[in-house]
């Protein structure tokens, strides 16, 4: 699933890929901010993570679970 953070006061956005569900992504964010948390930590699928400050927050979205892979298969 793709995720795209926008952060506030930046010119670009946090893109990534995971293989979390689109309810546990959701579980993760809205419980942070549920709790007055100072940051959301996220991983993608290539194990990397992916800290951002709750404050910071512009928008964020979620793609569809299924990933859409353009080229040719061997």
């Amino acid at each position: 699933m793709e995720i795209r953070i926008g952060i506030a006061n930046t010119g670009r956005e946090l893109n990534f890929e995971t293989n979390e569900s689109s309810a546990d992504v959701k579980q993760t964010i809205a419980g942070a901010l549920d709790t007055g948390a100072t940051h959301i930590t996220l991983a993608d699928n290539k194990g990397n993570n992916y800290i951002v400050p709750t404050a910071s927050l512009a928008y964020i979205e979620l793609g569809t679970e299924e990933s859409r892979r353009v080229g040719f298969v061997a």
